[in-house]
Formats: C-alpha cells, sequence, structure tokens
C-alpha cells in the first residue's frame, strides 16, 4: 500500500504537468482531488466535454446561515487535469473535500483561495533572497521557467518551507482531517497500487501528518525517470489504516460519508461557465496564478511562444487604441526582456520578463504607483494606458461554455418558460414600453424587477417610477449585451426554483442584512412592490416593518416612512395602497422617528435627511391617524418638547416648533411663531438661519400670512416676514455676511413662486415700486455680492481716514 501526495499550487501548469506525467508514469489505482466530495456521483457531468473555464458553483441557505462558494477549472488546473488524466488512466477519481456548504467555508467564497497570508513571513524571506518583488514571481522563477527535472521535489521542499509550523485555521483543520480519512479509506481499497492525492500545496505536510506518511519520504518524479512511492501507510510493526478516525463516519461502499445539509436549509452545486477575467488576481480573483490569458499560452505553447506572443498582443492591443507604438518600440521592448530574462538568471522568460520589457520600452511617463504586477491586488485606476493593455492582455477574454446536456437549476427553465410566454425572450424588439396600468404589461413589469434584483443580465430599466408617490405609470426597458448571464441565472438557482421565490429570498435576505441601513431599506420596500412577489410580499414587509424598530439614523428612516406612506395613500398601480402591512411599517417607522428625534443630540448645521423625516412623521399623523398607536395630541407634546431642549441641535428645534404647531392648533394649543423668532435671533443670525430651516421644512406657510400673538386672543399682530426684516435690517455687517449663508439656505425651502411673493412684501414695507421678480434674479451669487459690498465700504472708510475719499 503506497500513497503519493502531489502538493501543487493552483492553475499553475507547471503543476499541471507534473501532475499529468505522473499519472501516466504511475497508473494509480485511485486519484484523489481537493475537490467538494458532493460532486463525486456527477463526476460524467463535470467531464461532459465543456469549454473551460467552469466552475462548480455551491450554494447553501438556511435561517441563520446563507453562503456560496465556486471552484473554479481551466484547462491548466492541476485539479481539473487529474480528473481528466486520472480518468483516461482507468483510475478511480474522486474529490476528497468537504461540501461548500459545511462551516468550514462560512467564510470562503472561492474554494481554492490560497492559504500564502498564512505563509507570508516565509515567502518574504524567499523574495529577498531571490531577489523578487512578489510571490508570483517567485513562483515563476522556481517552477514556471525552470526544467521540469526535479520539479516534485523542488515542490515538496517548497510547501514544507512555507506550511512550516503555521496554524492552519479550524476550517482548515476540519478540511484536512476529512481529506486524511479519503486518503486512508483509498489506500485500504487499493491493496499494493499506489494512490495518487492531489491538493494544494499548504495541505500535502498536513496530510501526510495526518495519514502516518513518515521518515525519508520520496516523491514521484517522472521528469527524471523514476517512479518511487512517497512513503508507505503505517511503519514497521504498525497496523494498516483502518479507514475511520478523525470522527469521519465510513458509508457502506468502505468510504467516509459526505455530509449532509441539515434537513431545512436549502443546498446544492450547479457547473457554470467561468471567464479568465474572473480567474484573473488584478480583477480581484483570491488564488493561484494570476493573467490567466498567459498562462493558457504556456500551457498551450511553453513560456518561449507565450512571451512572443504576449510581446505582439500587447503591441497590438495599444495601436487599435491610437497609443504610438512603432517598430523600434517592439523590437525594444523584446530586447529589454531577452536582457532581462538572462540578467535574472532564468532559463526561460518569465512574464514578470516580458512585462518589465515592455513597460521600459513603452512607457517614458513619470508612474505615481509601482508597476501592478510587482504585488498582488487589483489594478487600480488611473493607471497608464500602456500598463492597462498589458494588464488585458495578460488577462485574456475568454469566457467558459457548459455543454448543452448540462443539468441546470428549475429557475433557469422557470425564467426561461416566463419570458416566452411574455415576449421578452428576444425576437425583433431592442426596447419596450410598459403601461403599468395594463395588466399584461405589469406583469412584464414584475418579471423584469425580479430579474434586475438577482442581479440577472440582458435587461435595464431606462424610465420609470423612482420612489413610492412618484406619479409615472409608464416604463421603458431595453435590452442590453449579457455576459454571464447563463453563470448569473444558475447562481441565482440559489435562491429557489421559481422566479417570484427566487427574488423574494434576496429580498428577505437584503432585509435581514445586519449591516442594512434604513436607506437600504427604503430601497428594499419599493423593490419588494414593483416585483409584486404575491403572498412573499407579506412575509417580506413583516420582516421590514421588525426592522425599522431598530434602525438608528432618522434621515434614511424618514424615507422608509414617506415611501411607505406614499404607497400606502396614493398607489393606483400596484395593488397596495391601504395594505394592513404597509400600515404596519408607517406605525413602526413613525414611533421608532419619534423617539429618535427626541434623543437627538449634535453640532450646529442644518440636517437635510433628518428634517425631512421630521416632515414624514407630520403626514403620518396628519393622513394616516388610524394607522398609529401613538396619538396625535401625544406627538405634538414630543414636538413641544423637542422644540424646547436646549441641547436639540437648534434645526431639529425649529422643525418640531412646526411641527407643534402644525398639530397643535387643530387640539386648541397656541402657538406664536413670532415670540419663539425673537427668541432664537439673541443666539445670533446662524443659529437664527439654522432653526428657520427647520420650521420652513415643515411650515413654510407662516412666514406668508399672518399670525396670532401669544396674547391676541385671535387679533393679528404682525407678519413673519416684518419681524425677520427688522431682525435681520438691524444686524451689524459683519454679523449679517456671517448669517448670511444659513439666512439663505432657510429660504431654499420656498419655491421660485412663493419667494417672489415674499419680495413682494419687502418692497411693499419700503414704499418701493419695482420688480419682485428682479430681486431674484441677481448677476453673481447674493453672498458673493454682499462681500463685495461690505470690502468696498472698508476701503472707502481707510480712504478717507487718510483723506483719500472721493469728493461728495
Amino acid at each position: 500500500m503506497a500513497a503519493v501526495f502531489l502538493g501543487v499550487r493552483h492553475h499553475s501548469p507547471a503543476c499541471a504537468r507534473l501532475v499529468e506525467r505522473t499519472i501516466e508514469e504511475l497508473r494509480p489505482a485511485h486519484v484523489l482531488v481537493e475537490g467538494p466530495a458532493e460532486m463525486n456521483a456527477r463526476l460524467d457531468e463535470l467531464l461532459l466535454g465543456h469549454e473551460l473555464p467552469v466552475a462548480v458553483f455551491s450554494h447553501y441557505r438556511d435561517g441563520h446561515r446563507a453562503a456560496t462558494s465556486w471552484a473554479p477549472l481551466c484547462d491548466y488546473s492541476p485539479e481539473w487535469v487529474a480528473l481528466r488524466a486520472g480518468r483516461a488512466a482507468g483510475a478511480e477519481v474522486r474529490f476528497i473535500d468537504l461540501p461548500a456548504w459545511h462551516p468550514a467555508f462560512a467564510e470562503r467564497a472561492n474554494r481554492y483561495a490560497d492559504a500564502e497570508v498564512r505563509y507570508a513571513e516565509a515567502t518574504e524571506r524567499l523574495c529577498r533572497h531571490f531577489a523578487v518583488d512578489s510571490s508570483d514571481a517567485l513562483w515563476d522563477r522556481l517552477f514556471e521557467v525552470e526544467p521540469d527535472a526535479g520539479l516534485a521535489a523542488r515542490l515538496d521542499a517548497y510547501f514544507a518551507l512555507v506550511r512550516g509550523d503555521a496554524e492552519a485555521d479550524p476550517g482548515d483543520r476540519a478540511r484536512e482531517a476529512y481529506m486524511a480519512a479519503w486518503v486512508r479509506a483509498a489506500v485500504s481499497a487499493a491493496g499494493e497500487r499506489p494512490v495518487l492525492v492531489v491538493t494544494g500545496g499548504f495541505h500535502q505536510p498536513a496530510l501526510r501528518a495526518l495519514t502516518g506518511i513518515r521518515g525519508s519520504d520520496r516523491i514521484v518524479d517522472p521528469a527524471v525517470g523514476a517512479v518511487e512511492t512517497a512513503g508507505a501507510a503505517g511503519g514497521a510493526g504498525e497496523p494498516p489504516f483502518d479507514g475511520g478516525g478523525d470522527g469521519w463516519a465510513l458509508g457502506a461502499d468502505g468510504w467516509p460519508q459526505v455530509p449532509a445539509p441539515p434537513q431545512e436549509a436549502r443546498a446544492g452545486s450547479f457547473l457554470v461557465p467561468y471567464s479568465f477575467r474572473q480567474l484573473d488576481a488584478f480583477a480581484g480573483y483570491q488564488s493561484g496564478m494570476p493573467s490567466p490569458g498567459y498562462y493558457q499560452q504556456v500551457w498551450d505553447a511553453g513560456p518561449e511562444a507565450a512571451a512572443d506572443g504576449l510581446l505582439r498582443t500587447v503591441v497590438e492591443r495599444l495601436r487599435a487604441r491610437k497609443f504610438p507604438v512603432s517598430t523600434a518600440d517592439l523590437i525594444a521592448a523584446r530586447s529589454l526582456a531577452q536582457g532581462l530574462t538572462a540578467l535574472r538568471g532564468n532559463p526561460r522568460p518569465a512574464r514578470i520578463d516580458v512585462l518589465d520589457g515592455l513597460a521600459g520600452a513603452l512607457i517614458t511617463d513619470d508612474l505615481d504607483r509601482p508597476l501592478p504586477w510587482t504585488s498582488r491586488g487589483t489594478l487600480s485606476t488611473g493607471s497608464h494606458p500602456a500598463v492597462v493593455e498589458m494588464v488585458a492582455a495578460c488577462s485574456g477574454d475568454r469566457t467558459g461554455r457548459l455543454h448543452p446536456a448540462t443539468p441546470t437549476p428549475p429557475l433557469v427553465h422557470d425564467v426561461a418558460a416566463q419570458l416566452a410566454r411574455l415576449g421578452l425572450d428576444g425576437g425583433h424588439d431592442s426596447s419596450y414600453r410598459l403601461d403599468l396600468t395594463d395588466a399584461t404589461d405589469l406583469e412584464r413589469s414584475r418579471v423584469l424587477h425580479r430579474l434586475r434584483v438577482l442581479g440577472i443580465p440582458g435587461h435595464g430599466r431606462t424610465a420609470g417610477p423612482e420612489h413610492g408617490i412618484d406619479p409615472v405609470f409608464t416604463e421603458h426597458w431595453e435590452r442590453r449585451p449579457s455576459p454571464g448571464r447563463e453563470a448569473a441565472l444558475v447562481e441565482a438557482g440559489a435562491y429557489g426554483a421559481g422566479l417570484a421565490e427566487a427574488a423574494a429570498a434576496v429580498l428577505s435576505e437584503r432585509t435581514q442584512d445586519a449591516e442594512a441601513g434604513a436607506d437600504a431599506l427604503a430601497v428594499v420596500l419599493f423593490d419588494t412592490v414593483l416585483c409584486g412577489v404575491g403572498d412573499l410580499s407579506e412575509r417580506l414587509l413583516t420582516e421590514l416593518a421588525a426592522r425599522v424598530g431598530e434602525l438608528k439614523a432618522p434621515g434614511p428612516l424618514g424615507d422608509v416612512l414617506a415611501t411607505a406612506l406614499g404607497l400606502w395613500r396614493h398607489d393606483r398601480v400596484y395593488g397596495v395602497a391601504r395594505g394592513p402591512l404597509l400600515g404596519a411599517v408607517i406605525d413602526g417607522a413613525t414611533e421608532r422617528l419619534l423617539w429618535l428625534l427626541e434623543g437627538a443630540r449634535g453640532a450646529s448645521g442644518v440636517d437635510l435627511p433628518r428634517l425631512r423625516a421630521v416632515v414624514a412623521v407630520r403626514d403620518a399623523v396628519l393622513h394616516a391617524p388610524e394607522l398609529l398607536a401613538v396619538s396625535r395630541r401625544t406627538v405634538a407634546a414630543i414636538s413641544q418638547r423637542i422644540s424646547r431642549d436646549p441641547d436639540t441641535p437648534i434645526d431639529l428645534r425649529g422643525a418640531a416648533f412646526g411641527l407643534h404647531r402644525a398639530l397643535g392648533s387643530a387640539s386648541g394649543i397656541s402657538t406664536d411663531p413670532v415670540e419663539a423668532v425673537r427668541a432664537v435671533a439673541v443666539a445670533g443670525p446662524d443659529a437664527l438661519g439654522d432653526w428657520l430651516a427647520g420650521l420652513f421644512a415643515l411650515a413654510r406657510d407662516e412666514v406668508t400670512g399672518a399670525v396670532e400673538s401669544a396674547g391676541g386672543a385671535g387679533g393679528v399682530t404682525g407678519s413673519l416676514v416684518d419681524v425677520l426684516d427688522g431682525l435681520v435690517c438691524a444686524l451689524p455687517d459683519g454679523d449679517f455676511l456671517s448669517g448670511l449663508p444659513a439666512l439663505r439656505q432657510a429660504f431654499a425651502f420656498f419655491p421660485p413662486r412663493e419667494r417672489e411673493r415674499i419680495a413682494g412684501q419687502l418692497l411693499e414695507r419700503r414704499g418701493v415700486r419695482g420688480s419682485a421678480r428682479g430681486l431674484l434674479r441677481t448677476t453673481a451669487d447674493p453672498l458673493l455680492i454682499a462681500r463685495a459690498g461690505a470690502l468696498e465700504e472698508n476701503v472707502s472708510r481707510v480712504l478717507s481716514r487718510y483723506g483719500l475719499g472721493a469728493a461728495s
């Protein structure tokens, strides 16, 4: 009994070649591959004849956790080569890793995410020793451009060094224990024939330890003409593997059982098309080699041909974008690349040699950031055009395609059927105008919105209602290019078998998101209505009503209240007007807002979203009192307390005063804005402007009509405009200039026609005949004019002081 362990780097052509040669020479009984064990019964599906890259997409969802994971495979992935070559050699091929729904993958979206962060210290030492900038350049130097002879031994030494005594996290420990159980079972079943184990190099040392491989392990290295075992199962006098241990039960067939998801959970795995862009580290991919287009060429034709191809491709891309590249530039780039290859001691050109040669020949400007291939990470905005094209050429534009016989989740078929039934599946129409008052068009709109919520490309809305009280009854949609549509549909199948169910699940997830603020919940509320998810909308609105009681920001919560109230009062299209569940959202949001507003503290200034929240409370009390658990009199009393609290922000005190007047006057409680304005003016013009902004947000009509005096028993004592005019005119020039921005912001709450009426009142007070509209149309910013006037006056005073002033 013998086990041979090959530690690999994901998506490495050198490792893929080693795996292929090892299988050809070793002819193992079993080939065990790091991958999702739940796919073992469906390996025929995986090997149908797809155009790579593809990925195994796995999903899991229960009442507490939702997770998705991808296991990508391309032509030069060692795992893919192990599956393909192992099957061709007659070996039993199996995936041996935990399913993606296991808690070991709870925080990991990519099964093959590198463990390099955990051994960064070791790779940094190696980078310094070999004088390279990054772990990718180090890998190329040690493995991709070196001769294949001795590759297995170098890989074994490398992974033993970088893993060292590094402590794996609990997820990796669980995975390694499970994979070790598969290895022991395979060795027991193989008799005297060898077993090949292909896993990420980070796991290789641990798997050897867990399976009992000890001593001077020898590695298979067909490139040097020897087939040697990497150690036998057990030592002298030790019992053979029992196939169990580590808590993993064996099934009746003698193999470890695949953990099943909980009965109440929804979980599954499907194949999806993948793309080189998704595989590229410069686009954010977390695993294996960067630049998949380049390494595809390395796999197909070798490093020399890949280097020549990259040079030509970059030049062609730059010329196509009108970037000047001469033949001399190309010759210089080739010469630089060859010189760097020799200088760095590489037997064949490495990717970084070619890229550095291109950069040296084509970039003559000073760069404000390091070249992206000197480290890991996404390409930053503002990169040099030549750098962008180099990265794009290395990335490649290949997108995989699944074999037509590949099974797909039920959602894919449901979407196709609904689009065909409603005439939205293409045809000759590139755009759609939908009348939302027509039942068929409304159903079309709902289907398109459900696809939008699920993130399925192919259609985009260009016009339509934007919020709950938007008086728009038509929508315009257009067909758009849809790269990745097939993969997006398969991945959306994780949310449900039908389109309405899947859209409801996405909306529910967004509602339950612990980090979702009230602004996000307002969008969810309107999306729920647009999607028209039937009975499921009741559950969503119930969840939303529960969430509003947990929110902490008054402004965004006011958006939720305004949206819900607008739909409850005015909806003529979506069938939710006067609905009890919207009523629950309105009640919960109003009560929560009153609590938040009364406890608000903060610096001076105007918080416009918070003022809009007070407006939403006013509208709820005035237009939907039957929905609220709190009475109108109680709201008036709360607003009165807020308006008199000196610790409350001044703009909110003004808004609370306006709310109190709007509600209190109807219940026999008298208020006097004139007296309040005079009291606030003592604090200065800035405070007066902020207070007025709050008042005007709630009660603009107070400044255009006569108001009651506190003791006048209904007598008219004057206009608030008159009072404000007197206060402003009495301000010293410096105070006027400092307070002018706040005062202007306050009067910005008035529409143009009302501002013109106020200007007319001011002219009348002064006995001036003229155009009120002309006062509102200045040739420059009024604040700038006021400051210029103050400056001119100061200059005149200085000139007069020294007898330089102009004659009267």
